[in-house]
């Protein structure tokens, strides 16, 4: 087990152990699951913080789950094990997104002001939502719409936003 690195991404958490040779049942946390097909191996972070990294021998998928076969983890008791562990990949591996998109990852932590300078905390939660995102921070919540949403600096860990008139927190 090492320590944990700075930059990396969840892309899934095991849930479950799938059948009795091993393979565990995976909550994929990516928009882009493809990427799984591509892993030789990954890290898992259990809910105690440890560390392992782990080949992969094969991948499918089953009711929007990813079903993964670990190299060593031959029965259900080596898969449950792992349950609760989230597969983790460093930064340089994520997919490189479209100008304007961003990672929640990367939006966690931006202290939010309105166009006026008013401060609006910082971004504690990014909430999914079927028609668009909203943005939690200590004062608001805040929908994640272009009309609304005027800069994001990732490198200045900012985000300005133009709340409509009438609006309150």
């Amino acid at each position: 087990m090492t320590q944990e690195p700075e930059n990396e991404a969840v892309i899934g958490t095991v849930v479950s152990p799938f059948g009795i040779k091993g393979e565990v049942k995976v909550f994929v946390q990516t928009d882009h699951p493809e990427r799984f097909y591509d892993l030789d191996e990954v890290t898992l972070r259990s809910k105690d913080g440890e560390r392992a990294t782990y080949k992969i021998e094969g991948v499918r998928f089953h009711k929007g789950a990813a079903l993964i076969k670990f190299q060593g983890c031959n029965d259900m008791n080596g898969a449950e094990e792992l349950r609760g562990s989230d597969l983790v990949i460093p930064d340089s591996q994520l997919i490189k997104l479209p100008e304007n998109e961003y990672y929640i990852h990367d939006l966690i932590g931006l202290r939010v002001f309105t166009v006026g300078g008013r401060d609006l905390g910082e971004i504690t939660e990014v909430l999914k939502g079927v028609a668009n995102d909203a943005y939690v921070t200590e004062v608001a919540i805040i929908p994640a719409l272009k009309q609304i949403v005027r800069d994001v600096d990732i490198a200045g860990r900012k985000m300005i936003v133009e709340l409509p008139e009438g609006w309150t927190e």
